[in-house]
């Protein structure tokens, strides 16, 4: 009985997402999933069908995976959302009179503080970065980029020639990765010049020999423009020689907002500077910032 009800459920759903995208179709799949778990679950607990389902018995459900199989605040909350969309519909079609869990809480999610880099650390990585080819000149630009100004890896791999103005050191993010649609003008470190100047009068060049055209800053051995993906190859690369094994495309990001906090710069500028819509999202920083004080004092 469980089991019909579940699989009545999916095909309704198949239904409902035919010639939709992809994605749809995996939801659908992680749906089957989830809801076969908790079928199982309650067929051991002696339950042959959802009249008989009661909050407590879903409440012990979500303690077991918590707690016997560790699975993440994350995916139990998803699993929890399977489960009450699956009982509004058994509630709509009558197979349940009354929804236990309708008002059934997920377990909290608490979010992980932002991993990031020592200045020590900063200064090995930097040191794997050979400069006697273009490729290497490039990437110390980046990197010295990334570094000075907080951006977004998809920021700095959207950025076009006119978008760097060494005279006026500073360099304008267009705010193209769909977070945050203003532009904001980002002041330029006196390392990352020298590496942009380095890197337009004697790398860029002999990178785009095939594509003189092309108006992307950094471009990939093609003379094309960089993708996300093949700059976290190349941070990754150096990364590895600096022995860090835990590096993420954003923890240059996540180590200039603290290095800015740790300087004494205002909350609201590093919003401004990190392209945050909403303050709460940056004052994740001034906790990290804290937690990083405490254990260098």
């Amino acid at each position: 009985m469980l089991q019909e009800g579940i699989d009545e459920y999916i095909v309704l759903l198949s239904t409902k997402e035919q010639g939709r995208e992809e994605t749809n179709q995996n939801t659908i799949v992680a749906y089957r999933n989830d809801l076969h778990q908790a079928c199982a679950y309650l067929s051991r607990q002696c339950i042959e069908n959802w009249q008989q389902v009661t909050r407590a018995h879903i409440a012990s459900y979500l303690l077991e995976m918590r707690n016997e199989q560790a699975y993440r605040p994350t995916t139990i909350a998803r699993k929890l959302a399977s489960l009450k969309t699956f009982f509004r519909y058994l509630r709509a079609t009558g197979s349940i009179s009354v929804d236990p869990i309708e008002d059934l809480s997920a377990p909290r999610i608490q979010k992980d503080l932002p991993q990031i880099l020592s200045q020590e650390q900063v200064a090995n990585l930097f040191r794997q970065v050979a400069v006697d080819t273009p490729a290497g000149i490039r990437d110390r630009a980046m990197l010295h980029l990334l570094y000075a100004t907080g951006m977004r890896v998809s920021e700095l791999v959207a950025l076009d020639m006119g978008h760097v103005d060494l005279e006026q050191a500073n360099v304008t993010c267009a705010g193209r990765n769909g977070k945050n649609k203003r532009e904001r003008v980002l002041p330029l470190s006196p390392l990352a010049i020298d590496a942009l100047k380095s890197y337009l009068q004697a790398a860029r060049q002999r990178l785009i020999q095939h594509h003189p055209g092309e108006q992307a800053l950094f471009v990939n051995h093609h003379g094309e423009r960089l993708t996300r993906q093949g700059f976290w190859l190349i941070i990754k690369g150096y990364a590895r020689q600096a022995g860090i094994t835990d590096i993420t495309p954003h923890m240059l990001r996540h180590s200039f907002a603290i290095l800015m906090l740790q300087n004494g710069m205002e909350l609201r500028s590093v919003q401004e500077l990190l392209g945050h819509a909403h303050i709460a999202t940056t004052q994740v920083y001034s906790q990290l910032a804290r937690e990083t004080a405490k254990t260098t004092v």
